[in-house]
């Protein structure tokens, strides 16, 4: 496989390698998982790309090139390693792109795949492509539909109207992290078109029923801490109470969750969240005008708009007095858009004195406070909310007590007056699981009219939940059926335009023969119309399809059984790969993607399709590569670097070692374009030192050289130390300490083929091109891939000699190296007969001579 010329050419050299690692006869059966191989199951994960016109960049580099290495480095060591890659395909990209272009979706994602592909075996990523999965292929969303139905099945799927951010521009519901606070108002964080908020049916999925247990699974997980706490924060788990206020005039109550029952005393007002549905009942006449006026003001506002702190309070008075349950006030009610409805219960007690959007709120608005929590100095003047603990006043029959024993006295007395409850609330919503678009999997569900229903046969309605799921449609009652398993995939119908339609419902609405359809009563599939078939019922497709989460909260547990027709995934199949060793990607997925694949993954354990409860024991974030001038790379800044550009110049093993060398993986990097020169001289020097070149260098690797201690000890330090740092994944430090072995190489004549060998087995998995071809020219017929892994050894670390610095009179004036174990007779002498030591013997008497072992030799002379 090698070439024949001296010259170090990553162009001519490069192409060859990734044509031998392409064939399963030859280099590629090394990157072929199977499950009769020889090794442990070694399974590495990379957060699989959504395959964009852009083609790959730099993140994608730094991501897999930290996944490539360790791959290599693990199957060097004897692993069967399963390293697939697939693509997150659906979405509105493609869509957006289809819709202006005229495109179909599905040749516009295979024109970008084969790009990505073309790209990703350019820069040395070898994949098994046998195992790949594309979240568009139908054979693939057969089983994202089927999951869906396991989760309608077991009633965790329903449909809402739900005030929800729509797009006109992109024609799709987007979820509150995909909205922009911006100057012009809320924006979509793709296109920045503006959205605004709408009622839209919308399918969901009671994601919060496994609040809990997303929760307590996180014990168990060896993942970044800083992953964990967002997760426990956006389930948000609290325990307190649920309070009832009365409503003076009125037969309704507001009910409110609160973690202070203990400062109910001090509640001097109450505010309910602009989209309550009590807001229109409760607010007087007088009122309404201004209460209206700034409810339609509070929807142009996002949910992460509302809640900062550091926002201008704003509200107004509903007219309306509540009851205090535990002293009988009436305290005025409020609307304020601070208190959001997806929030508890939409509803708050203020208790000014002590929570600061309270204290400012009521400071701006002239409202009560009123102190109710003291610390332990006795202070009561307040400049500011007090937050701390202390002992509680002005609370009648809680007076003295501690924050602690209040809250359990204040929630019993509540309880036996029917007044509250002790509650756990959690911040965590449903999942909004639809979007208004043709790019997504379709929803394998019929809807027919509730009189309809009736008819199905009691097999046919047993294959849904306990309870229907309902929805009003041109005021009518529809009911929702699943499509029978045995009718699934059940795929995108061709469609005349792919632009959404004006009243925000998806072009699938127009779709006319495929959104009409007869469903046999008795056994729920969709029939023809033929002469005989009278008893079908007719029914509407669901035209929402689903988020392009659907297909990414998956994706890992195909990988490892891609060619299963009868489930998702075998147990035993589960069972012999296990969930991924590592599993590396952004944090910017750190909540949304790894919260919803782990909801799914334990229902499927909960369903007993699965055996483990987690998805991604251990994770890894790698960092972001900046432009160069600091700023995340994007195209309206003009900072984005082009692997292919950047491979055009160097080569993909420069471009592999330098993006693993800019620092650790898990910072931000700023791209030096100029830093690579470095790890080009360094692999020219290599290649140098090991092949010679065309300019006279000859190799300095002989079969017959005999390496010198300090050679050995360097190797094996390099050794011990890359091995480390593999398993760690710090490449830059690896990296480091090469290049030290290789400076010392190339100050000595000659190095043994063994040790030269050994070294290019450390450098094969980050730079493996020119490890390959290095390998190769030093005499091996097969891969460097099978030769396994170079072994460290300890005692060649341990110093035979020690240096000693050599003073006289207290001051230095030589060094000396001699054998550790040396006698102390024997150190004085060879000290004394130093040739920078002499001259200040000469003529004077040694009046005393210390010995440190292993450190100093003092002569005190005269």
């Amino acid at each position: 496989m090698a070439s024949t010329g001296n010259t170090y050419n990553p162009a001519e050299i490069e192409p060859r390698w990734q044509q031998y690692w392409s064939d399963p006869e030859n280099g590629g059966r090394f990157f072929k998982a199977t499950e009769n191989k020889e090794g442990e199951p070694y399974y590495i994960l990379d957060m699989f790309p959504y395959p964009s016109g852009a083609g790959l960049h730099l993140g994608h580099i730094e991501n897999y090139t930290a996944t490539d290495t360790l791959k290599r480095f693990k199957i060097a060591q004897g692993h069967n390693v399963l390293h697939p890659m697939g693509w997150d395909a659906f979405g509105l990209p493609t869509e957006q792109y289809a819709i202006k272009t005229g495109e179909k979706p599905e040749k516009v994602t295979a024109e970008n795949v084969a790009t990505y592909k073309r790209q990703l075996a350019r820069a040395g990523f070898v994949y098994d492509w046998s195992r790949e999965v594309n979240t568009t292929d139908p054979g693939y969303f057969r089983w994202t539909q089927w999951i869906f139905l396991k989760l309608f099945k077991a009633g965790l799927a329903y449909v809402d109207a739900k005030p929800v951010w729509y797009c006109p521009e992109l024609g799709t519901v987007l979820a509150n992290e995909e909205v922009l606070n911006t100057s012009q108002g809320p924006r979509s964080e793709r296109g920045n078109f503006p959205v605004e908020r709408r009622p839209l049916r919308q399918w969901v999925l009671r994601i919060t029923e496994y609040a809990d247990k997303l929760l307590d699974g996180l014990d168990d997980l060896d993942w970044p801490d800083s992953t964990k706490r967002l997760q426990a924060n956006w389930i948000g788990k609290s325990t307190g109470a649920e309070v009832t206020f009365e409503v003076d005039g009125h037969e309704d109550s507001l009910t409110v969750f609160t973690t202070r029952p203990d400062t109910l005393f001090g509640a001097t007002y109450m505010v309910v969240a602009p989209e309550h549905p009590l807001v229109e009942k409760i607010t007087s006449d007088e009122q309404r005008e201004a209460v209206t006026a700034y409810i339609e003001k509070a929807k142009s506002k996002s949910d992460l708009e509302r809640a900062e702190l550091s926002k201008e309070k704003s509200g107004e008075p509903t007219g309306a007095f509540a009851i205090n349950p535990v002293n009988g006030k009436r305290i005025p009610i409020w609307v304020a858009d601070y208190v959001l409805i997806t929030y508890g219960t939409g509803a708050i007690m203020a208790v000014p004195a002590h929570d600061e959007r309270d204290f400012e709120f009521a400071k701006k608005f002239g409202l009560e406070i009123t102190q109710v929590i003291f610390p332990e100095d006795g202070t009561d003047e307040l400049h500011e909310a007090y937050t701390g603990d202390g002992k509680l006043g002005n609370s009648d029959i809680l007076d003295g007590l501690n924050v602690a024993d209040a809250k359990v006295k204040i929630t019993a007395k509540l309880e036996s007056e029917n007044r509250g409850k002790e509650a756990v609330n959690y911040k965590l919503r449903d999942w909004l699981f639809s979007r208004q678009r043709y790019w997504g999997e379709p929803f394998p569900i019929v809807w027919i009219k509730e009189a309809d229903y009736a008819k199905l046969s009691d097999a046919v309605k047993a294959t849904g939940p306990t309870e229907p799921v309902r929805c009003e449609m041109e005021g009518e009652t529809w009911v929702a059926v699943p499509l029978p398993e045995e009718q699934l995939p059940l795929e995108l119908p061709e469609v005349e335009s792919y632009a959404p339609s004006g009243d925000g419902q998806s072009p699938l609405a127009n779709a006319g023969e495929w959104l009409q359809v007869a469903l046999n009563p008795e056994t729920g599939e969709i029939v023809s119309r033929e002469e005989g078939n009278d008893s079908a019922i007719n029914g509407l497709r669901e035209t929402n399809t689903m988020p392009q989460w659907a297909g990414s909260c998956w994706y890992y547990l195909r990988y490892l059984d891609p060619n299963n027709t009868s489930a998702p995934i075998s147990h035993e199949i589960e069972q012999y790969w296990g969930m991924p060793k590592w599993y590396v990607g952004g944090a910017e997925h750190a909540v949304l993607h790894l919260l919803y694949a782990r909801f799914w993954h334990r229902f499927l354990y909960d369903q007993g399709v699965l055996t483990t409860k987690e998805p991604f024991t251990k994770l890894f974030h790698q960092g972001i590569i900046l432009g160069e001038d600091g700023e995340k790379m994007s195209k309206s800044r003009g900072n984005v670097a082009s692997p292919d550009d950047v491979i055009d110049n160097y080569g993909s093993d420069a471009l592999r070692m330098f993006i693993m060398f800019l620092g650790p993986l898990e910072a931000m990097k700023p791209w030096n374009p100029q830093g690579i020169e470095g790890i080009a001289r360094f692999l020219k020097k290599l290649w140098r030192e090991f092949a010679g070149d065309d300019n006279g260098a000859e190799s300095k690797v002989a079969s017959d050289a005999e390496d010198s201690a300090e050679t050995i000890k360097i190797l094996h330090q390099t050794i011990k130390k890359v091995t480390e740092d593999y398993e760690a994944l710090s490449f830059n430090t690896a990296i480091s300490q090469m290049m030290i072995c290789i400076n010392h190489l190339g100050k000595i004549e000659k190095v043994s083929r063994q040790s030269a060998e050994a070294f290019l087995q450390l450098l094969a998995p980050l730079a493996p091109h020119i490890a390959e071809e290095l390998w190769s020219r030093l005499g091996n017929n097969d891969s460097i891939l099978a030769s396994g892994w170079p072994k460290f050894d300890a005692s060649k670390l341990v110093e035979d000699t020690v240096k000693l610095m050599v003073q006289i009179n207290g001051k230095l004036r030589g060094e000396l190296e001699i054998g550790k174990d040396t006698p102390k007779d024997e150190v004085l002498a060879t000290a004394k007969a130093l040739d920078k030591i002499l001259p200040h013997l000469d003529g004077k008497n040694i009046v005393k001579e210390i010995y440190v072992p292993g450190r100093i030799v003092n002569l005190v002379v005269k």
